[in-house]
């Protein structure tokens, strides 16, 4: 079973008594999981150290560099991890009611920590018709938009028609997105089309006038409204313009939209997430957790990163305020675990959005600098001032931050925020790192600083190399995404998935986390992991982001029970078949939360759709991150 038979030595000459210790067994609870004083081989189901469940048959990966692996898990009826170690030991600790799980030759590891996800945006986002970032000519948008008409005819003639997944970028070269594209349709209702870059929404003439944008309307602070050559609006809203419409869209019904984020966290379950942070939680997001876990459909541990608008950037006193206000009223949501705070330092850099931050300008697509180097919507004094008020009180900040230069301001914030509290070790972190300019590699490990990655966007697609090569060219193209050159560097990585940016599939992101491979080949193969860095990654690394590295993470005696059941043993498979492995079974503090046997699992599994066998039509970058600072 893969056990290390120098370790199997050991324990066996240590005698019950010493394998109880070894396995997180006091000397006296040993002799009572051993059955001393019941029936046969096992304790009593009253014994307070008998096991609710035994998982065995497989290669249980414990996360641990000196017992990497091992042969059985108990679970206590606490919720936390009795013991792990060879299986006819583990079995000493069954009483009559316990649980078995056959791993049949799988892998058991600790639940996947998803350190960056959007999950309730998922349910929510489920209420609408996508277009599933695919590229159209406009006489087929329009046909397909057609069909979201014809299938929504109730909604005639003042229904909001809001579509998803809109690939900024998927119409012919040249084609200026118009209302009048939108307008054709035979309508009169309002039609929305959020850009699955989150930095781009289209509408129609309908939804312009009813959010009162006229051409005298002027851009909202960190926003554009993008006029036409007769200087109309022409339908194109970028950044937090976008919020100008959005404020006018009526919400869905509460109690299907509800529904809606329930089924999102367990299709999370069915990817193996016991834990995710929420990475930029509104107070609604709050209440809405708050509802969930009333109605006990708060499968997953969750920490909220309270996002912070820019005029509480530029108040930190006042920041500091609002999120120990909102952690203090939420403080009793069961599963709730806050103190991070989430700013947006930037936007997206691909083609046509180019909101990144970078040191320097971007290129016109044919090797000339142009005058735009991005938007950076926080100036590094003002993130170090922010981030030395949140860190002197306990919070730590997640910074979004996708060029070299937001990442360098991310950083500055930080080590402005040691010189003025000292080191409290509180992790801050940046998320995405898309690109990090070489100098500032080694910054991380010094700062403390957490680089907080989604590898399964490091493929060549469209969204890499058509969208984004020729407009920063060969140079800081080959550092996309550099998550070598930082692990070698000493800093700590942990893995989120961005969902519902691309569709959910935990292996597949540690998979391409190693080869960076997709349908047009690998993406600076120098840059990739071992399996075991990014089986860590996204596992013990985000728990330390996340600073519940003392209750999660590894499979050991007193964590959580946070585990996880695979069809297969993912330590030795060849790295491409990693993708398409299944989860059979997810523990959340020894609740069963995912279970493949049961009879609903296929329509939980397939409710948000599997991974499209073409990676090039889902990777819209950030279409969950609300990037709109």
């Amino acid at each position: 079973m893969g056990f290390d038979p120098t370790r199997r030595r050991l324990l066996s000459a240590a005698g019950a008594a010493g394998v109880a210790g070894a396995l997180g067994l006091g000397g006296s609870d040993a002799f009572a999981a051993s059955g001393r004083g019941s029936s046969g081989s096992r304790g009593s189901s009253g014994s307070r150290r008998s096991a609710a469940t035994i998982i065995h048959g497989g290669r249980v990966l414990t996360g641990l560099p000196h017992v990497p692996q091992q042969e059985a898990i108990a679970v206590g009826r606490d919720g936390k991890i009795l013991a792990v170690g060879p299986a006819a030991l583990v079995r000493r600790l069954a009483g009559r009611d316990t649980d078995f799980v056959d791993a049949r030759g799988g892998t058991v590891m600790a639940g996947i920590i998803d350190a960056h996800a959007h999950c309730l945006d998922a349910g929510s986002r489920s209420l609408n018709p996508s277009l599933g970032d695919e590229t159209y000519t406009v006489a087929a948008l329009q046909a397909k938009l057609t069909e979201f008409l014809n299938a929504s005819k109730d909604q005639e003639p003042d229904g909001w028609l809001v579509v998803e997944d809109w690939n900024p970028v998927g119409l012919p070269a040249g084609t200026e997105t118009h209302h009048r594209i939108l307008d054709a349709l035979p309508t009169h209702r309002p039609i929305v089309l959020r850009g699955s870059d989150a930095h781009n929404t289209w509408v129609n003439k309908r939804a312009l006038e009813l959010a009162k944008i006229t051409s005298s309307t002027p851009d909202p602070a960190g926003g554009r409204i993008v006029h036409d050559s007769a200087g109309a609006p022409s339908g194109l809203l970028k950044d937090t313009a976008q919020d100008i419409v959005e404020g006018v869209i009526p919400p869905p019904d509460k109690d299907k939209l509800l529904a809606a984020e329930a089924k999102a966290l367990r299709h999370a379950a069915s990817s193996g997430i016991t834990t995710y942070m929420d990475a930029a939680t509104q107070a609604e997001g709050l209440g809405t957790y708050a509802d969930l876990a009333d109605s006990g459909r708060l499968l997953q541990r969750v920490i909220p990163a309270l996002r912070l608008d820019l005029d509480l950037i530029r108040d930190p006193k006042a920041a500091l305020a609002y999120v120990e206000e909102q952690r203090k009223k939420y403080a009793e949501v069961p599963g709730l675990c806050f103190g991070t705070a989430k700013v947006f330092l930037d936007g997206v850099i691909e083609y046509p959005a180019q909101s990144a931050a970078l040191l320097e300008p971007y290129l016109d697509g044919h090797g000339k600098p142009t005058d735009n180097r991005g938007d950076l919507y926080v100036s590094s004094t003002e993130y170090g001032r922010l981030s030395a008020v949140l860190d002197r009180a306990g919070w730590q900040m997640h910074a979004h931050a996708i060029g070299d230069r937001a990442v360098r301001t991310a950083l500055d914030g930080y080590e402005a925020a040691i010189r003025a509290n000292g080191r409290r070790g509180n992790r801050h972190t940046i998320a995405h790192l898309q690109i990090v300019h070489p100098d500032d590699f080694r910054r991380f490990a010094p700062l403390g600083v957490v680089a907080c990655m989604q590898l399964q966007w490091a493929i060549r697609d469209v969204w890499t190399v058509d969208s984004l090569l020729p407009y920063i060219g060969p140079e800081r193209h080959r550092l996309m995404y550099p998550a070598r050159s930082l692990e070698r560097h000493g800093a700590a990585l942990s893995g989120g998935s961005d969902w519902p940016v691309d569709p959910l599939d935990s292996f597949n992101q540690i998979r391409t986390a190693i080869d960076r491979k997709g349908d047009d080949g690998a993406l600076y193969p120098e840059e990739s992991i071992s399996r075991t860095t990014s089986l860590r990654m996204h596992t013990a690394g985000s728990a330390h982001q996340l600073r519940i590295d003392g209750e999660t993470g590894v499979l050991t005696p007193g964590r959580a029970a946070d585990v996880i059941v695979l069809d297969r043993d993912v330590t030795r498979v060849p790295v491409k078949d990693i993708t398409g492995t299944k989860v059979r079974l997810t523990l959340a503090g020894g609740r069963r939360i995912w279970d493949a046997d049961q009879p609903d699992a296929r329509t939980s599994a397939t409710s948000f759709g599997a991974r499209p066998a073409s990676l090039a039509s889902v990777h819209g970058r950030h279409a969950a991150c609300g990037c709109q600072s």
